[in-house]
Parts: C-alpha cells; sequence; structure tokens
C-alpha cells in the first residue's frame, strides 16, 4: 500500500511540475496585439504573418547569418508532420512559440527552439471535400492570444494559442458547392480577413471578413460584381454566376493608405471563354479595398477574359520605386502570365510592367495601359497545338512568393519556367464538380526540359541585375535578410541561399522532399534560426514534370549556426 501511494505521490508531482512548466511558458506568451502586428519584423525575434510584415516583402533586419558564415549553417532540429503532402505554409513564430499547420488542416504549436511539440490540433475534415489542387495549407494568422485558420471544408476556426482548444468554428460557405479554404487569413485591427478557394468549381469567388473576437461576419466583397453593380456588364448574360474569382493568397494592407490589396483568381470555365464574352471584371484582378467595409476603392485587371488561367493569385508587395525623379508608393506583382506589374497603390494606376519569364508567346506585348495584346495564335484551341508559355503554372504560382530587400533595392523573383498546351473543351457549369471548359495537354515537363529561375529585379525600371538558373523548378517562397541573403529552395528538395547583391549560390541543404513552403527566420536567446516547410506533391509537380526524387514526406527543417 505504501508503495502505491508513493507512486502516485511521483505521479502528482510530475504532472504539478508539467503544470508549472505550462503555466511558466503561457506567462511568457504576450498578447499579439494591433501594434505588434503593425510592427512586423522589425520586432526581430518574431514573424507574425504570412509575409511577415503587412506589405507582404518577406524581409527581415537580422544579420547574425550573413554572407560570410552562411555556409555554416546546418539542422538544429527537424520536425516531421507525418503527412507526405503539400507542406506550403509560413510558420508563425510569437515569443518562443511556433505555429504552423500542415495539409489537411492540421495545426501543430512547436518550441521554437528545440521543435517539442506543445499541442497539436486536428480539423475534422469532411471526407467529400471539394479539393481542387490537393490539400495543401498555406498557414495560420495570430492575435491577442488566438490563432485563425482557413479550412478545407470551407470554415473559419479560431484556436486558443495556448492550449488548441477551439474558441469558435463558422462556416464561410457550404464546401459541397464547391468552396473550400486554402490561404493563410490576414488579421488588420479587429477583423480577420479571409480568401476563398473554388474557382475552378465555377463558385462566385468573394473575401470576408470577420470580428476577430466573435467570429461574427463583419463583410462581404464579391469579386464578381451583380446584376446592377459596375462591372457586371463585362460579363455575358448570366455567366457571372459562375464566375470564379477565388481569392486564395493571402493579401497586403498598407496602414498609411489604410487600404487593403486582395487578387482575384480566374474566372470560370478557366479555358474555354464562349459563354462569358467580356472582360470578366474582376477576375484575374487586383482589388483594393476598405478594411472597414470592403468596398472597392481601384482595381486593375492583369488578364482580361482570361483563358489561359492566369488567375492573379501571387503575392502583392507594397514597395517604393523611383518615377520620373520622384519616389511613389507602388504596388508589385509578378504575375501568373509572365509580366512584373508596378501600380500606384494609391490610385491603382498604370506604372508599367517587365517580362520575368524567359518563355512567353500568349501575348505579343502591353499597351500603354497595361493591358496584354493577345497572339491569337496562343489561344487554347480543342486541337494540339504549339505550346503556350507560360503554362498554367506560371511564372509563379500561388505557393511561390517574392521577396523584397530594402537595403539592396531589389525584388527576388524565384521562376517557373514551363510551357504547356492548353485544349479547350465544352464547359457545363454543375455546382460542385470542376468547370473547366479544357484543360493541359502535354506539359514542357513531360521531357523534362522545365527549369527555373532566381531573379533579382529593379522594381523601378524592370531591369533583371542578376538571375541564378537551376535545372529544377523554383516552386517554394522566398526570404530576403538584411544580413545579405535570399532564401529559397526547388522542386528537386535543395533549400538554397544566395548573396543579395550578386547572386553567387552560397549554400544549400537537400532537405528530402521538394521545398514547396516559404522560409522564415526569427531570433531566440541571441541565436537566428532559418526556418524552411519541406514537402512536395500536388498540381504543380504534375503540370511541371521531374517529379520529386525523394518526395518521401513533409518536414520542418529549422537552421542555425554551431553555437560557440
Amino acid at each position: 500500500m505504501q508503495a502505491v501511494s508513493r507512486t502516485l505521490f511521483a505521479v502528482c508531482v510530475v504532472l504539478l511540475a508539467a503544470d508549472e512548466a505550462r503555466s511558466e511558458a503561457d506567462s511568457a506568451l504576450k498578447p499579439v496585439t494591433p501594434q505588434r502586428l503593425l510592427t512586423g519584423t522589425a520586432e526581430s525575434r518574431d514573424w507574425l504573418m504570412y509575409g511577415g510584415n503587412y506589405d507582404n516583402t518577406r524581409f527581415s533586419p537580422l544579420t547574425d547569418i550573413d554572407r560570410s558564415n552562411v555556409k555554416k549553417l546546418s539542422p538544429a532540429w527537424v520536425f516531421q508532420t507525418g503527412i507526405p503532402y503539400q507542406f506550403q505554409a509560413a510558420p508563425i513564430v510569437a515569443d518562443g512559440m511556433m505555429y504552423v499547420s500542415a495539409a489537411y488542416n492540421h495545426v501543430y504549436a512547436l518550441d521554437a527552439k528545440t521543435g517539442e511539440v506543445v499541442w497539436k490540433y486536428d480539423h475534422d475534415m469532411p471526407s467529400d471535400a471539394r479539393i481542387c489542387c490537393g490539400p495543401g495549407n498555406r498557414g495560420v494568422a495570430i492575435a491577442d492570444n488566438t490563432l485563425y485558420m482557413g479550412t478545407l471544408d470551407a470554415r473559419l476556426v479560431a484556436l486558443d494559442r495556448r492550449t488548441g482548444e477551439v474558441v469558435w468554428n463558422v462556416e464561410i460557405e457550404k464546401y459541397h458547392r464547391g468552396f473550400s479554404g486554402t490561404g493563410a487569413p490576414l488579421v488588420v485591427k479587429d477583423l480577420v480577413v479571409v480568401g476563398i478557394a473554388g474557382g475552378d468549381y465555377g463558385v462566385r469567388g468573394f473575401l470576408d471578413a470577420y470580428d476577430a473576437k466573435t467570429g461574427e461576419r463583419r463583410w462581404r466583397r464579391y469579386t464578381i460584381p451583380g446584376e446592377g453593380e459596375p462591372g457586371n456588364d463585362t460579363w455575358a448574360g448570366d455567366s457571372w454566376k459562375s464566375g470564379g474569382g477565388a481569392t486564395w493568397v493571402t493579401g497586403s494592407y498598407d496602414p498609411d493608405q489604410n487600404l487593403l490589396y486582395w487578387a482575384a483568381g480566374n474566372p470560370g470555365p478557366d479555358w474555354n471563354g464562349d459563354v462569358r464574352e467580356g472582360d470578366n471584371l474582376y477576375s484575374s484582378s487586383v482589388l483594393a479595398l476598405s478594411p472597414e467595409t470592403g468596398q472597392i476603392q481601384w482595381h486593375f485587371q492583369f488578364t482580361p477574359h482570361d483563358i489561359w488561367d492566369y488567375d492573379g493569385n501571387t503575392g502583392l508587395l507594397l514597395v517604393d520605386v523611383e518615377r520620373n525623379g520622384k519616389t511613389v508608393k507602388a504596388i508589385v506583382q509578378p504575375n501568373r502570365n509572365g509580366y512584373l506589374y508596378v501600380l500606384d497603390r494609391a490610385t491603382g494606376d498604370y506604372l508599367h510592367a517587365t517580362k520575368y519569364v524567359e518563355q512567353l508567346n500568349w501575348a505579343k506585348g502591353l499597351d500603354e495601359a497595361g493591358r496584354p495584346i493577345v497572339d491569337p495564335r496562343y489561344v487554347p484551341t480543342p486541337e494540339p497545338q504549339e505550346m503556350i508559355c507560360p503554362g498554367a503554372a506560371g511564372g509563379q504560382n500561388g505557393s511561390v512568393t517574392a521577396a523584397y530587400s530594402p537595403l539592396t533595392g531589389l525584388l527576388y523573383v524565384p521562376v517557373i519556367e514551363s510551357c504547356m498546351e492548353m485544349r479547350k473543351a465544352a464547359a457545363i457549369f454543375v455546382q460542385g464538380i470542376p468547370y473547366w471548359g479544357g484543360g493541359p495537354g502535354a506539359t514542357q515537363g513531360d521531357d523534362g526540359s522545365s527549369y527555373g529561375h532566381l531573379s533579382a529585379i529593379n522594381p523601378s525600371t524592370g531591369a533583371i541585375t542578376w538571375q541564378y538558373k537551376d535545372d529544377y523548378p523554383l516552386v517554394g517562397g522566398t526570404l530576403a535578410t538584411a544580413g545579405g541573403l535570399v532564401f529559397t529552395g526547388n522542386q528537386a528538395g535543395y533549400a538554397l541561399a544566395f548573396d543579395a547583391d550578386t547572386g553567387a549560390l552560397l549554400w544549400r541543404f537537400q532537405t528530402g522532399s521538394g521545398v514547396r513552403g516559404q522560409p522564415v527566420t526569427y531570433k531566440l536567446d541571441g541565436r537566428q534560426y532559418v526556418a524552411v516547410p519541406s514537402g512536395g506533391g500536388g498540381l504543380a509537380t504534375t503540370l511541371l514534370g521531374k517529379p520529386d526524387k525523394v518526395n518521401q514526406g513533409s518536414a520542418l527543417v529549422v537552421f542555425a549556426l554551431p553555437e560557440s
């Protein structure tokens, strides 16, 4: 009996010690206030949102890892998700804790110094979720002591960052109608702004804002205007009702302008525009909105009447450019159609655009307003044809993010070079099933000739300062640091680091799977870390060919310099 009592006493002591450790950890977690979010990566120990800052430039002022020592980087810890698919997220780091989502809406809270799992959340997924392009999730948002995640069954879930317990769980839309959520939300003031996927199912796209505390929806802005609204006349008949325009990549926010910027994706059906004659606003566009109301302040359409599935969903970076001797606050996007656009972010005025891919034939150029001059030889047809460049994967795709360094004044753009046949076919809309009106035929990847490059581009001029060529497409995100470095990764599984000034490859490490995620950096107890999510698969790999040689699973590999 005494032995049993001693055992119970020992168990109680262990449990009390664990509770005390948890209490100490919880007490170190400071509320992520609106001011902290405005500070972004300037509070250099943290990485508080998908793009690092509201400007979405993925830049960190950390300098501990630099050109002189990056070659010494090695894994500090590795976290295996156990999910062998599409690890596309950008980890969030706050107060020594890391929060990262994986495919199929799993969320993990990890000790950012050791990788130890603190808690795990598994979303209860329906078996019949409508998933266009793989089950990836691009990340969570954080505010106060709450995390927010959009789900593949079109819900928005709020979790207590300390325990992983559900705070609230609201339905964005009926998933069986073709809606899903894959992008990381963005917290602006007291609102959680979240986009929706499903454009390939012929949904009518929208952007939502929810009360961060209660989950109550504050506003919804449809990206396809309804009857009587400006832009509805750019759709033939009732085609706007299944017009696409999904919003599945995280936007940007300018607190000075108090404008929210979000991209809208391809129209539906993707490759057959016969049933939707017109420009099809606001598909394949960027929208500037009031964060309080969702009211559209201006728009710019990259690809009017998009019949190539070029979409509009790649990162929107807020940078300053020089034009006619003056500094202009601009918004920059490397679009999937192969052009890098620079717009005045206060007005939406077109400033200039340049070709950033090497292979581009679908347009002969852009007119003075930035409208593409389409080459009719590269319009999708029912019959096999010459390959169209770029293919539907880009240029850039939604999981591929550029970075910008204010120190070099350069934009670092990871590029997919892959052309493809685009086949037009009959388009019949049935709610909840793909509404493509065609699809890809042969791709450049079929013969192994797809490739990639990282280009350093001056956004003021469009000039390429340097370029690194890779045998494999660059399908992961990009990170720039004040240490003079640019990090990214390729489809073959290598994490890569470059000299930000010259493009010299300074370091690489085989992560074990194609790098599809967004690298981030943070600092704890005087030590800088670089986290790289590794886990390939999904649409881009299918279209690009050259499948991952070592695509055995997904893991978060966190690098650091050797401790002195």
